[in-house]
């Protein structure tokens, strides 16, 4: 049933029909090793941010207690909390990534992606910027809190992100990307599904960096495969990328806002 009234929209659906519109545009161009080749990139430009969600999760911190990461990425959070808790479980399907992760002797590091992924259950489990690409979202969140003893943290983004692959796919097929979900879709979808959370917003700055044009070419480049146009790019780089002091390329730095919905399991 749909109406004006939120709640009388099926959010599962909707969720669904975001991700699955915005995979179909891009699915030919797709590159399963995606992450794999941004690792690096990534971490530079995530590794030394402050976005206060370490501190969110102190008041459930202890000696005592654990914690599953899902889609640890290069570790940023679980390295740090592993040196807090009795022992973190990082799952992370990408190859890349997993080789950034710093090792600690209380920490397991999982090769597979949240839906295929056997971890045992822990005290805090916490899933940071991971549920966009995410078809069946109640299901994936269903897994998350049957995971947890205390709490479920999730986070993602307030709007769509700044992000050079939606501006390069609009420039060169010159038609509209269609949206990721954001921590609205999140919250009228935990509120359907009964999981009555509470809210936290982060605020910080978020940018992205590579080593120079060629690195920035290397990974755009492939998503776009036909369609990418080298004269067009070159264009967009010079009126977009802003080149910093230790020479890598810069795109988007500016404020940056997320939610954290967490709860505690309802069981």
């Amino acid at each position: 049933m749909t109406g004006s009234d939120p709640l009388f929209e099926d959010w599962g659906a909707h969720w669904r029909r975001l991700v699955e519109d915005r995979e179909a545009q891009a699915s030919k161009f797709a590159d399963p090793h995606f992450w794999d080749k941004r690792a690096r990139n990534f971490a530079a430009a995530t590794s030394g941010r402050k976005d206060g969600f370490l501190e969110l999760l102190e008041p459930w911190l202890a000696p005592d207690r654990t914690l599953i990461d899902v889609g640890a990425g290069a570790g940023r959070y679980a390295a740090p909390l592993a040196d807090r808790l009795d022992w973190v479980t990082a799952v992370e399907p990408s190859q890349g990534m997993r080789d950034l992760i710093p090792h600690r002797d209380n920490m397991t590091v999982i090769a597979s992606d949240w839906v295929h992924a056997e971890a045992a259950p822990a005290d805090l489990v916490i899933c940071c910027h991971v549920l966009y690409g995410v078809v069946d979202g109640p299901g994936f969140i269903e897994k998350l809190e049957a995971a947890a003893r205390r709490r479920v943290f999730i986070q993602l983004r307030h709007g769509q992100m700044l992000n050079p692959s939606d501006h390069l796919w609009e420039l060169m097929k010159d038609t509209p990307r269609a949206r990721q979900p954001e921590f609205g879709d999140l919250w009228n979808l935990l509120e359907q599904m009964g999981i009555h959370a509470d809210v936290a917003v982060l605020r910080y700055q978020s940018f992205q960096s590579w080593a120079d044009e060629a690195d920035f070419v290397e990974e755009y480049r492939p998503q776009l495969a036909d369609a990418w146009d080298g004269a067009k790019a070159r264009r967009w780089m010079d009126e977009n990328l802003v080149r910093e002091a230790d020479g890598r390329l810069v795109y988007g730095r500016a404020n940056a806002s997320s939610g954290v919905a967490h709860w505690q399991p309802r069981r």
